[in-house]
C-alpha cells in the first residue's frame, strides 16, 4: 500500500501527551506498523500506557528519554522510518519563567532530532508547531519559531540522502491536557460561578484532537519536504465558550497574561508571500527549497492557488466559526 504506516517503524517524541496517545491509537486502527517507538521522560505516564498498548500484545516500544539528551535521541532513532516530533515545552508561563529549560528542549532538542533523523537515515521527519510561533510575542512561541526554521532548513543538510522534514502549524486542541476546557471543568466542579476570562474580545483557533492526529498524519505520508502545513479551522470567542459551558456572561475579567495575545495569527502577512492555499489547508512553502523545487511545483503550486498579497490567517477575521450549541456538542462528546 502506497503512503502507509504498514511495515514502517515509527518513532514519536512526547509519545506520552494527549496528542501522543491519541497518535498512537490512530496508527493502531489504521495501519500495521512494523512497530511504534514511545518516546517521552516520563516514566509513570508510559507505565499508565502500557497497561492498555502491552508489549506483547503491540509492535511497541517504550523508550524513558529526554529530546534534549543527543546521545538517548540517536539510539531511539535507530531503524526508524517515520519520526513524529511532539515533544515540546509547551507551557507560557512556565516558559517565561524558565526559559532557558524551554530553549534547551523546543530549540536544541529539535536540532538532536534533526541530526539523529539524517545520521540514521529516517524517510520522514515531521514537527508540530504552534500557532504561537507566527509573530511570537512570548519565549514559547519564540522557541518553536526557531524550531520550525530548523526543520524545515533540515532539508538543506541531507545532501544525497533521502530523508526529508516538514512541519504542521495548527491552533488550540479542545479538550488537551493543560488546556482551557478541563480548566474551566474543573473550576466548574468546585461550585465557581464565574470563570477567568483575559478580555471579552479574546478569540481562538480550535481543533479537535481526533482532527489534529488525522491531519499530521496525512502530511507526513505526503509532502514534499520543507513545507509549513496550516489547516483551515474554525475560530471560537471565549466569552462563548464560557456561555456554551456554564451560562451568558458568567465570567470575570482578569487582564491579559503575560506572552498573551488577544487573537490568533497562524499565517502573518510576511509568510503569505510563499503560501498556497489547498482543499483543506494553507502550505508556506519554503524560501529554499533547492532539494525538491520541481515535486513542490507540481504538487503544491500547480494543485493550489496563490493567496493574496494582502493576506493574513488570523482568528478573528475569519470566515469559519463556531456556534456556542456546536461548541456544547464537542465538550460533550
Amino acid at each position: 500500500m502506497k503512503n502507509s504506516l504498514n511495515k514502517k517503524s515509527i518513532l514519536i517524541t512526547g509519545g506520552t501527551g494527549s496528542f501522543g496517545v491519541k497518535c498512537l491509537n490512530y496508527i493502531f486502527k489504521k495501519f500495521k506498523p512494523k512497530k511504534v517507538v514511545v518516546f517521552s521522560r516520563d516514566e509513570l505516564k508510559q507505565y499508565e500506557l502500557s497497561k492498555i498498548y502491552k508489549e506483547n500484545s503491540y509492535p511497541i516500544r517504550y523508550f524513558i528519554g529526554d529530546v534534549r539528551d543527543r546521545d538517548r535521541v540517536y539510539r531511539a532513532c535507530a531503524n526508524i522510518d517515520f519520526i513524529i516530533h511532539a515533544a515540546a515545552m509547551k507551557r507560557v508561563t512556565a516558559s517565561e519563567y524558565n526559559p532557558t529549560e524551554c530553549i534547551n528542549t523546543n530549540i536544541i532538542g529539535a536540532q538532536n532530532v534533526i541530526d539523529a533523523a539524517i545520521d540514521n537515515n529516517v524517510n520522514r521527519v515531521i514537527a508540530l508547531s504552534t500557532d504561537k510561533a507566527a509573530n511570537p510575542i512570548n519565549l514559547y512561541g519564540a522557541t518553536k519559531l526557531c524550531s520550525d526554521k530548523l526543520f524545515v532548513s533540515a532539508n538543506n543538510l541531507v545532501g544525497l540522502k533521502d530523508t526529508r522534514f516538514a512541519v504542521v502549524r495548527y491552533g488550540n486542541v479542545i479538550s488537551s491536557r493543560g488546556s482551557v476546557i478541563p480548566y474551566f471543568k474543573e473550576l466548574i466542579k468546585k461550585g465557581k460561578k464565574k470563570l477567568p476570562v483575559t478580555d471579552e474580545k479574546m478569540t481562538r483557533f480550535v481543533i479537535t484532537l481526533d482532527e489534529g492526529v488525522n491531519f499530521v498524519i496525512n502530511e507526513l505520508l505526503s509532502f514534499s519536504g520543507g513545507e509549513i502545513f496550516v489547516p483551515k479551522l474554525p475560530s471560537i470567542k471565549v466569552i462563548d465558550l464560557v456561555e456554551a459551558m456554564l451560562s451568558k456572561n458568567a465570567y470575570e475579567i482578569i487582564g491579559i497574561r503575560a506572552g498573551e495575545k488577544l487573537h490568533e495569527v497562524m499565517i502573518p502577512k510576511e509568510e503569505a508571500r510563499n503560501c498556497i492555499e489547498v482543499n483543506n489547508k494553507f502550505i508556506i512553502t519554503p524560501q529554499l527549497s533547492w532539494w525538491n523545487r520541481k515535486n513542490l511545483d507540481i504538487k503544491i503550486r500547480k494543485s493550489g492557488k496563490v493567496v493574496a498579497d494582502n493576506f493574513q490567517y488570523t482568528s478573528d477575521k475569519n470566515n469559519r466559526w463556531l456556534s456556542i450549541a456546536k461548541l456544547k456538542k464537542i465538550i460533550n462528546e
